[in-house]
């Protein structure tokens, strides 16, 4: 299933002339930690799939849907018997948009949709699921617009239904809750936009117009993560953006990316992405090589 694997970096190796690849997949085989720029959604259709990530290992049962956003290092374990669609689109000109870059923020670097965290939208979600695979397979005419607005329509129905899930806090009232998550959009929005500055928790606690150990508190229930965890995930990612880029050192990397020590750049990318930074952009660039020479 992975087709071009060059140590833990996949190039997907999309439908032609289209960017969206995606298996209706029965194999009996393993794939080891890795990953890539694309989103990636697994959904088993018939028994369970076990996903591994950098820290944490999550059994999925038939029909549950794990969305791995971009740069999310995992791996997969198929039981012996057993099928599931595993859908990848590209999505840099959908995130674009500030709620689709804010929503897959908050998922990142996994979300896993269970009929029992998102009872309302779960079913839905399953369906359009089922319909990305039917149009891929049909070859219609439209057929890449089509998975497209159905996987917008998916992640609409997800952001708005984010906030409910079951570890955000019923302390407020759901009037309150809009408002909380609104508000939070735009502060991520802010952090995204700024992120290789120097962000202090007081600062944009002041911003939120909240105390900052209330911040913290509704900040983590409504991204998943801790501010400096969050601001960390946005640096590391602009990183990978950067190292890409012909002519960038590591060293320059760092520092137009917030860090302020190239090891402790080294030692967080290392972290979220599995490998050093110069490794990174070994791999990245003896794979683009190698594409361009194929």
């Amino acid at each position: 299933m992975i087709e071009n694997l060059d140590g833990i970096f996949e190039t997907v190796n999309f439908k032609q002339s289209t960017t969206v690849k995606l298996y209706d997949n029965d194999e009996y085989e393993d794939y080891p930690l890795h990953w890539h720029p694309a989103l990636e959604i697994v959904m088993p259709t018939a028994n369970g799939y076990r996903m591994h990530f950098s820290n944490t290992e999550v059994e999925l049962r038939e029909g549950d849907i794990c969305i791995v956003c971009p740069g999310c290092l995992h791996g997969m374990f198929a039981p012996e018997n057993g099928r599931r669609i595993i859908f990848q689109s590209n999505t840099n000109f959908l995130r674009f948009m500030r709620e689709v870059e804010v929503l897959i923020s908050f998922m990142s670097p996994y979300c896993i949709i269970t009929p029992e965290d998102y009872p309302t939208i779960h079913e839905t979600l399953r369906g359009y699921m089922i319909d990305i695979k039917d149009v891929y397979n049909s070859g219609a005419a439209f057929a890449e617009v089509t998975i497209y607005s159905k996987l917008l329509e998916m992640l609409v129905l997800i952001g708005k239904n984010y906030s409910n899930r079951k570890n955000v806090a019923e302390d407020y009232y759901p009037a309150a809750r809009d408002e909380y998550a609104t508000k939070f959009v735009e502060i991520c929005d802010y952090i995204n936009a700024h992120c290789s500055e120097d962000l202090k928790l007081d600062d944009v606690a002041n911003m939120s117009g909240f105390s900052k150990f209330y911040f913290e508190r509704l900040f983590k229930q409504f991204t998943g993560t801790s501010f400096y965890k969050y601001v960390n995930q946005k640096r590391i990612f602009k990183a990978q953006e950067l190292l890409i880029e012909p002519g960038n050192s590591v060293t320059d990397v760092a520092l137009n990316c917030g860090f302020t020590s190239i090891s402790s750049f080294i030692r967080m990318f290392k972290l979220q992405k599995g490998c050093t930074p110069t490794e990174f952009k070994s791999m990245y660039w003896s794979t683009d090589t190698a594409n361009m020479n194929a």
